[in-house]
């Protein structure tokens, strides 16, 4: 996945507005000619991510700040490597110091996280998708992390894609209905729907949607809704599904396992940004 330029700015835009308002006044202590050196170090193993943002905050704030870089997104890092070197305005390195690192403590939990789910499936067919479940305003950022992990993409949100769950059934009808106007209203777009029984499944799978999600399913039961399909519609599993178990949903040979987790349920990489004045 990439993600545009634009998307990066606005994101960038909003996060220094947030932190350095009309203006960092703490950074004035420091002379408005000082230069200084700087390096950012990870205190843990992780999978990096985040150069673009960390980038962008500083080219924001002062376009002379120089950023040489020792690792690029994906790479797995270990505790004390150094991410990438700076130099320029101390002023400017301090004010962008922490929203830089925002950025890449974030992205890089994100990215590590889905690295070990991603592990955890390997050797099976099953692909891990992320969802909608992102921090507000770093949907593309954590996607983006997602996919440098070695995890994929759900849709981007309710404009890409259409996912027919309980109320939409429930508000249309049936099933054979709500894929019906979905079809009608949105002509071009994938159609997935979730189910939550066998039974739902072959309605499903008789009113032609494109991939069924499988909500809430026992591995016992996804075999059986393998058995089902037989391969005639993709299946993605989804609900209580952790790193823990992962493993097991990925060897009843379902298509796709979704799980919030990789973008909701992480910690931040410990960064650290060093200067040398």
């Amino acid at each position: 996945m990439s993600v545009t330029q634009s998307t990066i700015e606005e994101t960038v835009h909003i996060a220094l507005r947030e932190d350095i308002g009309e203006g960092d006044i703490t950074a004035e202590l420091i002379p408005a000619d000082a230069v200084s050196l700087a390096s950012v170090i990870s205190r843990e193993t992780c999978v990096f991510c985040g150069m673009d943002w960390f980038e962008e905050v500083f080219r924001q704030i002062d376009e002379d700040v120089f950023v040489e870089w020792h690792v690029q997104d994906g790479d797995h890092i270990q505790a004390e490597e150094t991410i990438c070197s700076l130099s320029g305005s101390s002023r400017s390195l301090l004010t962008g110091e922490r929203t830089a690192l925002n950025f890449i403590q974030t992205l890089s939990a994100t990215a590590t996280v889905s690295s070990r789910y991603a592990a955890a499936v390997e050797g099976t067919n099953a692909v891990v998708l992320d969802t909608r479940k992102t921090i507000p305003g770093l949907r593309a950022a954590q996607k983006y992390a997602v996919t440098c992990g070695g995890c994929q993409n759900h849709r981007m949100g309710l404009f890409d894609a259409i996912l027919i769950k309980e109320n939409h059934i429930l508000a249309a009808g049936d099933i054979q209905t709500a894929v019906e106007e979905a079809r009608f209203h949105s002509p071009g777009y994938p159609v997935e729907i979730e189910v939550e029984t066998l039974t739902q499944l072959q309605a499903a799978i008789d009113a032609g949607v494109d991939r069924v999600l499988l909500d809430n399913f026992t591995t016992d039961e996804i075999e059986k809704a393998v058995k089902i399909s037989n391969g005639k519609i993709p299946l993605e599993a989804s609900g209580g599904i952790t790193l823990d178990n992962i493993r097991q949903y990925a060897e009843t040979g379902v298509d796709y396992i979704s799980t919030g987790s990789l973008t909701k349920d992480i910690i931040a990489i410990d960064l650290s940004m060093r200067f040398s004045m």
